[in-house]
């Protein structure tokens, strides 16, 4: 149930509480819960993808670089007071910065937009279903790199299917997108 309403569909399963009776007050006190236990294990250590910093320092400086999450503002900048990787990217948009999630394609039509570049100039790399399917939407070419739990994901409309993230790096740099 994860993987298809959080990870396909970025809808959440906060709704099968209210199915089961739960008021509006009690699945937000839920939340809340959440959150803050969320909170204390975003500071308990660092999280931070394997290859994801050697693959930002081959690309920096050669392609423009940003970061679209579904993560809120709060919990992204606690992962990232100890990532050190920030400085790599050209902008960074949270869920407070759209309206819609992914699936939808409006957070990569904002990050388009922040880029400068015409979509066929841009590529996505991802690691989710919602995350290739927003980018598809938007007519992005989109590289997805699954783990842990979006390894079985369906990604038939990727771009391309790598396996790490040296891989991306190299296509990328044989591919003419994001030119600095």
């Amino acid at each position: 149930m994860y993987v298809e309403y959080l990870l396909r569909q970025g809808t959440g399963a906060w709704f099968l509480l209210e199915e089961q009776g739960c008021t509006p007050e009690e699945v937000e006190a839920l939340r809340q819960e959440r959150n803050r236990i969320y909170m204390d294990l975003l500071q308990s250590e660092p999280i931070l993808i394997e290859g994801v910093e050697a693959a930002l320092r081959r690309l920096y400086g050669k392609v423009l670089m940003g970061i679209v999450t579904s993560s809120r503002r709060d919990h992204f900048e606690i992962v990232h007071r100890k990532t050190g990787i920030l400085p790599y990217f050209h902008f960074c948009l949270t869920v407070e910065d759209y309206t819609k999630a992914k699936p939808d394609p409006e957070p990569y039509l904002k990050a388009v937009e922040k880029s400068g570049f015409r979509p066929d100039e841009c590529l996505v790399v991802e690691d989710s279903e919602r995350g290739l399917l927003a980018a598809v939407a938007t007519g992005l070419r989109c590289i997805v790199v699954p783990r842990g739990m979006t390894g079985n994901g369906k990604f038939d409309q990727a771009y391309r299917v790598k396996n790490s993230l040296a891989e991306v790096v190299e296509e990328i740099l044989k591919a003419k997108v994001g030119r600095l």
